[in-house]
Formats: C-alpha cells, sequence, structure tokens
C-alpha cells in the first residue's frame, strides 16, 4: 500500500473498535464486504456476539472478522491463503491490539480438511470466479455448533442443499445471505 491509498481501507463500523480503519493490500478477487452490507448482517447477527467463535475463512481484508472481533466474539479466526494480504491481516490485528483474532496462513479446503474447531458464526467470501462456496458448505456444516449459522457472499449461489436461507439481500452484483442448516 504505497502512499496509504484510502482506496484499499475498510472502517469498523461497530464495536470496540468503531470508526478504526484496516487497510489490505491490492489482490485478485479481494472485495471487502461493503459498509452498508456489513451492517445489515450485524443487524441479522445481533450487535453483540459476545461468547461466540466465529470463522472467517476466505479472510482478504479481514472486515468482518475484525468487525466480529469488535462487537465482543470470544475467538475469530481468521484463514488467509494470499502471503501479503495475510502480512495486512497481522499488521491490521496489531493495529487494533485484537488479542481475539488468530491468523492462519493456509489454503481453506486444507485447513477445514484437518481442522475439527466448532464455531457459532461463520463468514464465507470466497473469489466469486471459483466453485469454492460450492465445495465448503458441505464442509462447513460439521463445523457449525448447535444454532451456528453461515454467512455467504457469491455472485449467484450454488446448490443449497441442506441449507435454510434465514436472511437474504442483495447490493449491486452481490448476493448475501445467513445460511442455518436444515434440522
Amino acid at each position: 500500500m504505497k502512499g496509504g491509498n484510502v482506496r484499499n481501507t475498510v472502517r469498523i463500523i461497530g464495536g470496540d473498535f468503531k470508526r478504526r480503519q484496516i487497510s489490505f493490500p491490492d489482490g485478485e478477487g479481494l472485495r471487502p464486504t461493503p459498509d452498508r452490507v456489513r451492517e445489515t448482517l450485524f443487524n441479522w447477527l445481533g450487535q453483540d456476539l459476545t461468547g461466540q467463535y466465529v470463522l472467517d475463512l476466505f479472510a482478504g481484508s479481514g472486515a468482518l472478522g475484525f468487525e466480529a472481533a469488535s462487537r465482543n466474539a470470544a475467538r475469530v479466526v481468521l484463514v488467509e491463503k494470499a502471503k501479503p494480504v495475510h502480512a495486512a491481516l497481522a499488521a491490521s490485528k496489531a493495529l487494533l491490539k485484537a488479542d481475539r483474532v488468530e491468523l492462519i496462513h493456509a489454503d481453506a479446503l486444507a485447513w477445514l480438511a484437518r481442522n475439527n474447531d466448532r464455531f457459532d458464526v461463520v463468514f464465507l467470501d470466497p473469489p466469486y470466479a471459483t466453485d469454492l462456496l460450492a465445495q465448503v458448505l458441505p464442509l462447513i456444516a460439521a463445523r457449525l455448533n448447535d444454532g451456528g449459522v453461515v454467512y455467504a457472499e457469491c455472485a449467484s449461489w450454488p446448490e443449497l442443499d441442506g441449507w435454510d436461507v434465514v436472511r437474504e439481500g442483495k447490493a449491486g452484483a452481490v448476493k448475501h445471505a445467513l445460511l442455518r442448516r436444515v434440522a
């Protein structure tokens, strides 16, 4: 981020880190969730995530994960594969003193295959030009605590067998929804 490119910053909109800015590098498919979509999401989730375990599987800018940490999530795991993006996440974590945030430098599918941690909230915002959402949804079901939810963003929905759409919206070409496992 040469010269502090304002285009590559995102503002935390609520909680302890409210109004703080985090930065991220240019990256293929890297597009932070816009403020108004994050506002909608955290209205859906409730503003306070105290005690919740959160996974941001394709962390990117980290906007969703840091927003969850800002709202008192007990643990937030950010998984990011790209080295420069992971480095920017580490810088944001240090800047915010976000001690409940764990950074994992790994491929999302490989990490899921070797990890058995469970979560209350999972953020899935993979690069749109991939079929990663379709690959990850069946795998993530086993990582959800009872009553857990998945927030997903995409350009078009894959097959959602086994999932109920709790809430959904659209912002420009981006579709987003809160999903829950079918009982």
